[in-house]
């Protein structure tokens, strides 16, 4: 029931051993003496006792290993457990060690194990259960054999239940084997007995920094304080708040937070020391073995009362009792069963509490336990425990120098002697504190130099390799590594992956600079061939084993596309096969890394994808072949851009709830290389009802690869495809009509939505002309003509049309929109009086512009269109209309003080002035006598946003949405973001205006170096911005750009010979018509002229 130990640290001066407790079998190594039992401690007389390193106790045999490395044992030997014939009541030494260097020893109930320094694990003893791991023989050995199953790995932890072993690796492994008849081989089923050791794979990738063994239970440790227990659960000693066995690791989640160092067991019960020195216990309690004054069972650990106020640095359990060390104070406290004296109080009885044993030791201070004068200057070192036996080691102060058995030493020295002591104080062993070599192996960066440091083409230590090919081919390992420092990577969650950043990042920066190739090889191979392939695990059993998901793309590898099919594409589906949970954590901490760390996993996948769709559309852009690895990128990308969309604070793009800008997930080459406007009919055909579905893979299913160009291609394909059929639908009536010899309806038999308006009276106008049109019409391409002017609509008249009727909705004098000067936004008003028809006719012109292409000036914030595709809108929303507003309520949610109720001075109600009367509108009943505290000032906020944002405006925003959506609704909206909506509605002012010039083509004699264009050019360039502005209005009939950005405006001059004219403007084909100036001075008077007529069309 003991486990492998941290090593003892140098000795300043030579070690003394005492022991107590039964002794009828010799397990003390006392000799041939009549006592039984050992009431107090008592020296132990071994020739070795200043080597000894570690002590393991069985049921009634004893095993002690040297700091030489050689193994004794006394005590009972019905089984061989010794591993020798000598006398059992010395401790003598184990026959057939000699050859080795021994590190550790454990001891179950009837055998033993021990661990030389090449990892290698031997065994003797009872072996009817397996527990020897030598196969299925069940011949009891009575001298030390390998365990030949175990020969290729390099155990740095061995521990012994009664029955079982476990056995912990260098790469992070845990293997059991022994007795399984209450699951504590935590293999997930029951059975008598594994006869060799077995890997426990439900805890694979979890990086174990201890293991335990009870009788027939069995704990481990992880590097961040994770427990996990498994076995006989009979009496609660598994801590897992029931009495039901456990067949596989149950992690203990009540020790999460308390930081769980070390654990010792016992028979049917368990003890728990904390990172601050506390200690927990659970299980059996009839004896009064978990100290806590009673002796009823526990199923949860819970706190030793009495030894709070104290730091136990060392805990051990026997059979059925308890150790306890406070170096402090210098004292063992002993708890639980006595009746073989093994609580070394004197007497032989029970304590439920714990009782400070009596024994020839001092406090560091030098304040003796011994209330008699005859006492000496040991300082205990370790204490050890099991069956019903204890021993201590113990070192003497470093000044003194009289015999073993003179006691000269006085009960209060004097205070130099106290000074001296002080100075030479020796410091007791910290069980707390694990030895680095019983840990799992860990990637340095001491390691990393000596590869990088490496000569080229020169041969490389073995040591080396095999430390490289261990670390980077185990999950675990890795998992272990670049862990903070301090125990700050403790308590390990979704908000704290406990990694050192800087110290990975530096580590996977040497490897980048490796130059010796077989290095090189051997990285790249270890961690694409191993470490790659043991990701793929959909539920790991903790947030400790996805550390690695965060380092691997710290690989410089990484970054390289070409190694998509064993390492980028493998880690990709591992991330998207995690079961929920996990991959939130995953997903947070994703979050959490810097921005450049998130972008390059987004180019990364982004490389991938198109190097399959450069690679396979090379004939044919039509048709697709859909690699798995090009759907695990796009799955991934996909991941990834729905992470970007949480909402980061703090981050550069912040104010945009993003991570990354969202034009970082655009693949600008897909179109080079798809026809998306294909895929996209196929995505909408995909959807018809007419049509089955057949689960087949679109583009359009990751709308986020798309630019701008890209959806306004797509927009373009869905507004052709809905024109087509309208006007392909008014063709089929017209006929059927023509047949039928009725003509009753010739609104719905034109192919065209007409629209004949006048300037003077263009609200009314459009209403009436709308209604001559049913829903269905609204499909039809629009065509708008101004009563009394002959211009054809080509596209100019249609701009201005907008352009005037919306100026006219959204005068003032109608009182439909609240209009905010901090931005010149409008939003909706609250007390409009006008009827919804004109908040639909809005709606409605809003989704025509759309629909035909049109840009027009709608100066609504961001907030309307991420309402119009069904986004919540938060705070940062209300900036777009009154950053004051929005800055208050974002000071009320920062201030800190308790008086918030005194200074703000709010209730949960909104006051308005309505044509001046005052009116209330409470955020929720009774929320006017509700208080605005420190506690729900949260939900004010919300209340208060949702208020002006939405519930204040529903019916108004109601009429102007459904209105919009029966001209713009579809799937094709899914394809933009709230931004890139508002663009293709109201364009942008990305102004390029030396591409302007590029793009510009010339015709009827113009060329790019004819100087009527080059003075043209520079005086137009010599314009301030405002003037630039009413040259694109006077063209093109818009001062603002598509969503494309100014490649997509294309302007055309020609040549007129008469110089007395104006520049003429045929808006509907953005052509200029420039006569040929004679100076720049006319030119730029002329040209300025022009610029100020912006209204009215006449045919040229």
């Amino acid at each position: 029931m003991c486990s492998m130990e941290e090593e003892n640290t140098a000795s300043l001066v030579p070690l003394e051993m005492f022991c107590w407790g039964n002794t009828a079998n010799g397990e003390l190594g006392l000799g041939g003496i009549e006592d039984h039992h050992i009431l107090v401690p008592r020296e132990l007389p071994f020739k070795n006792v200043d080597q000894v390193k570690y002590v393991a106790c069985g049921k009634y045999h004893t095993v002690l290993v040297t700091s030489t490395g050689s193994v004794f044992s006394c005590g009972s030997n019905d089984y061989g457990q010794l591993g020798h014939e000598k006398q059992q009541k010395r401790l003598e030494k184990v026959d057939g060690l000699d050859a080795y260097n021994v590190r550790s020893v454990a001891c179950g109930e009837y055998h033993s194990l021990a661990i030389n320094e090449w990892g290698q694990v031997f065994s003797w003893g009872a072996a009817r259960y397996g527990q020897l791991g030598h196969g299925d023989c069940e011949t009891d050995l009575r001298r030390p054999k390998i365990i030949r199953s175990l020969a290729t790995n390099f155990v740095v932890q061995i521990s012994c239940g009664y029955r079982h072993c476990l056995a912990l690796t260098n790469n992070g492994q845990l293997f059991s084997w022994g007795c399984n008849e209450c699951g504590q081989l935590g293999l997930g089923h029951k059975c008598e007995s594994v006869s060799q050791p077995t890997l426990i794979k439900s805890l694979s990738g979890v990086p174990l920094a201890f293991i335990a063994s009870g009788g027939s239970h069995s704990f481990a440790v992880s590097k961040s304080g994770a427990v996990f227990g498994w076995g006989k659960n009979t009496f609660g000693q598994l801590g897992l708040n029931s009495e039901l066995d456990h067949m596989f690791p149950a992690q203990l989640k009540t020790l999460r937070s308390i930081r769980v160092k070390y654990i010792a067991c016992g028979e049917d019960f368990s003890v728990f020391l904390t990172q601050d020195g506390g200690v927990f216990t659970c299980g059996a309690g009839q004896s009064g073995q978990l100290g806590h004054g009673s002796t009823s069972n526990e199923i949860l650990p819970r706190k030793v009362m009495e030894l709070m106020g104290t730091t136990v640095t060392q805990v051990s359990c026997g059979r059925k009792h308890t150790l306890a060390l406070v170096p402090s104070r210098g004292r063992i406290y002993a708890f639980g069963l006595g009746g073989a004296g093994q609580l070394g109080t004197r007497a032989q009885l029970n304590s439920s509490t714990p009782q400070v044993v009596v024994g020839p030791w001092l406090s560091p201070s030098g304040v003796s336990i011994l209330e008699n004068n005859n006492i000496s200057d040991y300082v205990v070192r370790r204490i050890y425990a099991g069956g019903d036996q204890c021993f201590v080691t113990v070192t003497r102060q470093k000044e003194q120098v009289v015999s073993k058995k003179v006691f000269s030493f006085k009960l209060v020295p004097s205070s130099a002697k106290r000074a001296k002591l002080e100075q030479d104080k020796v410091t007791p062993e910290d069980l707390r504190i694990l030895d680095r070599e019983s840990q799992v192996w860990t990637l340095t960066l001491d390691k990393l130099l000596t590869c990088q440091n490496q000569p080229v083409n020169t041969p490389v230590d073995q040591d080396l390799l095999t430390y490289l090919e261990t670390v980077l081919s185990s999950w675990t390992c890795l998992n272990a590594s670049f862990l903070l420092q301090n125990d700050a990577h403790y308590c390990c969650t979704s908000r704290h992956h406990g990694i050192n950043l800087t110290e990975a990042g530096e580590c996977f920066k040497v490897i980048s600079r490796i130059e010796h190739e077989s290095l090189k090889e051997l990285i790249r191979d270890s961690i694409m061939g191993n470490i790659i392939p043991q990701l793929a695990v959909a539920s790991p059993p903790d947030v400790e084993t996805l550390r690695t998901f965060i380092t691997i793309p710290m690989y410089h590898e990484f970054n390289n596309a070409r190694n998509s099919d064993k390492l980028q594409t493998p880690f990709a589906s591992a991330v998207l096969a995690l079961r929920p949970e996990a991959a939130r954590v995953v997903g947070l901490w994703y979050i959490m890394m810097s921005a450049d760390y998130f972008e390059r996993l987004i180019i990364v996948y982004k490389s991938i994808i198109l190097k399959f769709i450069k690679s396979h559309t090379k004939v044919d852009s039509t048709n697709i072949y859909w690699y798995e690895g090009m759907l695990t990128a796009l799955e991934i990308l996909a991941r990834l851009n729905k992470l970007n969309q949480s909402g980061m604070s703090g981050h550069a793009h912040a104010q945009e709830g993003l991570k990354v800008p969202y034009n970082t997930f655009h693949l600008t080459e897909l179109s080079d290389h798809i026809d998306i406007s294909l895929d996209y009919i196929k995505w909408v055909m995909e959807d018809s009802p007419l049509r089955p579905n057949t689960g087949r893979k679109y583009f359009c299913n990751y709308p986020f690869l798309f630019d701008p160009q890209a959806k306004t291609s797509l927009l373009q394909t869905d507004q052709a495809l809905q024109m087509h059929s309208a006007m392909n639908e008014a063709s089929t009536r017209l006929l059927t009509q023509l047949f039928m010899f009725n003509m009753a309806d010739p609104a719905a038999m034109s192919q065209f939505l007409e629209l004949h308006v006048s300037r003077d009276n263009i609200v009314q106008d459009t209403i009436r002309e709308l209604g001559n049109y049913n829903e269905r019409d609204y499909k039809k391409p629009l065509k708008v003509t101004f009563i009394g002017e002959e211009a054809e609509d080509a596209g100019g008249v249609k701009k201005e049309f907008f352009m005037l009727l919306l100026r006219e909705i959204l005068d003032p004098k109608y009182g439909m929109f609240r209009s905010y000067e901090e931005t010149n936004a409008i939003w909706f008003s609250e007390t409009s009086f006008e009827d919804e028809i004109m908040y639909y006719l809005i709606g409605l012109l809003c989704g025509l512009a759309i629909y035909n292409f049109t840009i027009i000036a709608l100066p609504f914030p961001l907030a309307l269109y991420k309402k119009l595709l069904g986004e919540l809108l938060v705070l940062q929303d209300l900036q777009g209309l009154s950053p004051a507003m929005a800055r208050g309520l974002q000071e009320l949610l920062d201030y800190p003080d308790d008086d918030l109720e005194d200074v703000f001075c709010l209730t949960f109600e909104v006051i308005r002035e309505v044509f001046g009367e005052t009116k209330h509108y409470p955020l929720k009943p009774g929320g006017e006598n509700v208080p605005v505290t420190q506690e729900n000032k949260k939900e004010y906020v919300d209340l208060y946003v949702d208020f002006v944002l939405n519930t204040s405006v529903e019916r108004h925003f109601r009429a102007f949405r459904d209105a919009f959506h029966k001209v713009c609704g579809g799937r094709v909206l899914q394809l933009f973001h709230a931004h890139e909506l508002m663009a293709v509605v109201v364009g942008n002012e990305n102004y390029d205006w030396e591409m302007l010039e590029n793009n510009t083509v010339y015709k009827g004699g113009y060329s790019s170096s004819d100087p009527t264009i080059r003075m043209f050019w520079e005086v137009f360039h010599e314009l301030p911005l405002i003037e630039k502005k009413k040259f694109m209005l006077f063209l093109t009939g818009t001062d603002r750009i598509p969503i494309q950005g100014m490649k997509a405006v294309h302007i055309t001059i020609q040549p007129t010979t008469d110089d007395r004219y104006l520049p003429v403007a045929h808006t509907c084909f953005n052509l200029l018509d420039l006569p040929r100036y004679s100076t720049k001075e006319k030119l730029r008077y002329k040209l300025l002229q022009a610029i100020q007529q912006t209204q009215g069309f006449s045919l040229v």
